[in-house]
C-alpha cells in the first residue's frame, strides 16, 4: 500500500509539474491507473517469488507464502490489475499507458529475475521505478522530452542509495532467499562509498532545471537552493552510513531518502505554481 500511494504521489507530482491547465479527471484516472500498475507489478513479483519469501521474516507473511490466496487467484488478480491500469492510463494518452506497460514488464520479467543472480537487478529496477515521476509529466503532455526525462533520471539515481540502505540493514534476510542486492555483495566500504556517489548524482540532477537546460521544466533559485539543502541533508546520512556502517546508520539513511524525494517533488510543484 505505501509503495502503491508512493507512484501515485510521484505521478501526480509529474502531471502538476506538466499541465498548463489541471484536469482533476486525468489526476483521477492517473491515480487509479498508477495504482493499478504497481499493483500487478507486485502481485506478479509476490508469484514469482513465492518460495523466496517463505524464506524471509520480512516476506514470510504475505498473502501467498502465507497460503491466504493461491497462486491462481493471485495470477488471476494481477492479469486484471495489468488490464485495468493500461486501459486507464491509455484513457489518457497512449504514450502513458505505453511507459505503464513497460513498468510492468521490466519489474516482473527482468528486475524479478535477477535479484538472485547479480546486484544489477537494482540498476534494471531502477528503470521501472523512476517512470512513475515522469509518467506523470507524459500524462499531462503526451509527450516524452528533455523535461520527463530530468524527472526520469532524478528518481532513476535517487534509487540506488534508498534500496542499498534498505539492502543494507536487511542483509541478513535477503541473503536467507539469495538476494544480490548490494553492488559489492555485502554491506562494506565500498559499498558505502557507491551510496555517496550516487547521492551526489541525484543532488546535481536535481539542481540542472534552475539553469535552463531542462526545457519547460523550470526550477527558480531559490528552489533550487531548497532543493540542494535538502539534498545536503540525504548526503550527510549517507556519509554517517560510510563512517559507522551499521544497521542503524542505514535505516537513518532509507527514511532520509524517503523523505528526501518526496520534499523534492512538493518544492518543484510548489516552485512552479509560487513563481
Amino acid at each position: 500500500m505505501r509503495l502503491s500511494l508512493s507512484v501515485v504521489f510521484s505521478s501526480i507530482a509529474g502531471y502538476l509539474l506538466g499541465a498548463d491547465v489541471v484536469d482533476f479527471y486525468t489526476i483521477l484516472l492517473l491515480a487509479f491507473g498508477g495504482y493499478f500498475m504497481v499493483g500487478a507489478s507486485n502481485a506478479f513479483n509476490q508469484i514469482i517469488e513465492k518460495d523466496l519469501d517463505a524464506l524471509m521474516e520480512r516476506t514470510k507473511n504475505r498473502p501467498i507464502p502465507a497460503e491466504r490466496i493461491s497462486v491462481k487467484s493471485a495470477f488471476v488478480l494481477a492479469s486484471l490489475f495489468t488490464i485495468f491500469g493500461i486501459v486507464i492510463l491509455y484513457i489518457i494518452n497512449p504514450q502513458t499507458a505505453m511507459f505503464g506497460a513497460i513498468s510492468i514488464f521490466l519489474y516482473t520479467s527482468a528486475y524479478t529475475p535477477l535479484k538472485t543472480k547479480t546486484p544489477l537487478a537494482v540498476f534494471v529496477g531502477a528503470i521501472p521505478g523512476a517512470i512513475p515521476f515522469m509518467l506523470g509529466w507524459v500524462a499531462a503532455t503526451n509527450d516524452f522530452g528533455i523535461e520527463p526525462g530530468t524527472l526520469f533520471m532524478l528518481q532513476f539515481f535517487w534509487q540506488f542509495p534508498h534500496f542499498w540502505a534498505i539492502g543494507w540493514f536487511l542483509h541478513e534476510d535477503y541473503k536467507k532467499a539469495g538476494f544480490n542486492m548490494l553492488p559489492t555483495g555485502k554491506p562494506d566500504k565500498a559499498t558505502a562509498v557507491q551510496t555517496i556517489m550516487y547521492t551526489v548524482w541525484t543532488i546535481l540532477v536535481s539542481v540542472i532545471p534552475v539553469f535552463g537546460f531542462t526545457g519547460a521544466l523550470k526550477l527558480t533559485v531559490v528552489g533550487a537552493v531548497v532543493v540542494f539543502l535538502i539534498g545536503l541533508i540525504m548526503l550527510y546520512y549517507a556519509i554517517q552510513l560510510f563512517k559507522k556502517r551499521t544497521v542503524l546508520s542505514a535505516r537513518q539513511l532509507m527514511l532520509a531518502s524517503v523523505i528526501y524525494i518526496t520534499l523534492v517533488q512538493i518544492v518543484y510543484v510548489a516552485d512552479k505554481f509560487i513563481r
